[in-house]
């Protein structure tokens, strides 16, 4: 008997040069939505990531306006503009990946992003996001939660959204245990599936293997593979970096 291929929906926070796990659930859905206009959270992802570098890996953060902002939303953010923030990252880019087998296939890339003046943070990750999808080759349709008019409380709302794709399946991040109401999903006959992702190790710069960086941190080291490493975790784990 043929079985219907689920539609996968995945709901996603914006995040700034996301790490690989963000990509393989994108890369395994279907209809892939950027939840950006529920509330910032200044000590998340969403204006920074790691990078690795030859002391351990260091903080890529963008200056946001965050004073008297407590309850702004992610598509409300404002970078502050008042740091040249752009050529801090550019510069450690440059220091850490120079010698990166495919550094300057992609920094020049990076850099054009960089190079404009950005006010609002979400368009800034969604620049990226749009670069880096380009760059892996990984094309999926992207949402933002924001331009479909559905609202509700946290799983009511999350239900509605992948009821208006008509998806069978929700594919969430781990973190998603600590509050998601399953039962709800079983009764709206929507499925629901934790994503489990397995870190793929990979050749890197410096050392021993380092996990959770940004995927340029992949891109500069794998090139053209990034995207079969990040979606095959059963891949060779010894890819050198020549």
């Amino acid at each position: 008997m043929n079985r219907k291929k689920p539609f996968t929906v995945v709901i996603l926070q914006p995040a700034y040069l996301p790490w690989l796990g963000y990509f393989d659930q994108m890369f395994k859905s279907d209809a892939f939505v950027v939840y950006d206009d529920v509330q910032f959270d200044k000590h998340g992802w969403r204006n920074r990531n790691r990078i690795k570098t030859a002391h351990g890996w260091q903080w890529l953060t963008v200056p946001v306006l965050t004073k008297g902002r407590n309850k702004q939303s992610n598509k409300e953010v404002l970078i502050n503009n008042n740091e040249n923030w752009p050529k801090k990252h550019l510069a450690s880019l440059k220091q850490n990946y120079s010698t990166a087998p495919f550094f300057h296939e992609y920094f020049s890339v990076l850099a054009a992003v960089y190079a404009k003046e950005w006010k609002f943070l979400i368009d800034l990750d969604a620049a990226f996001l749009n670069e880096v999808m380009r760059i892996l080759g990984l094309e999926r349709p992207v949402y933002y939660a924001s331009d479909l008019g559905i609202h509700g409380g946290p799983t009511d709302r999350l239900i509605s959204l992948c009821k208006h794709f008509g998806a069978t399946r929700f594919l969430e991040g781990d973190a998603g245990k600590a509050y998601i109401e399953e039962s709800r999903f079983h009764a709206s006959d929507i499925e629901l599936k934790y994503h489990g992702y397995r870190h793929p190790v990979y050749g890197q710069r410096y050392g021993s293997f380092v996990p959770y960086m940004s995927v340029i941190d992949l891109l500069f080291n794998q090139g053209p593979k990034s995207l079969e490493i990040l979606v095959d975790v059963s891949g060779d784990a010894s890819l050198e970096v020549t």
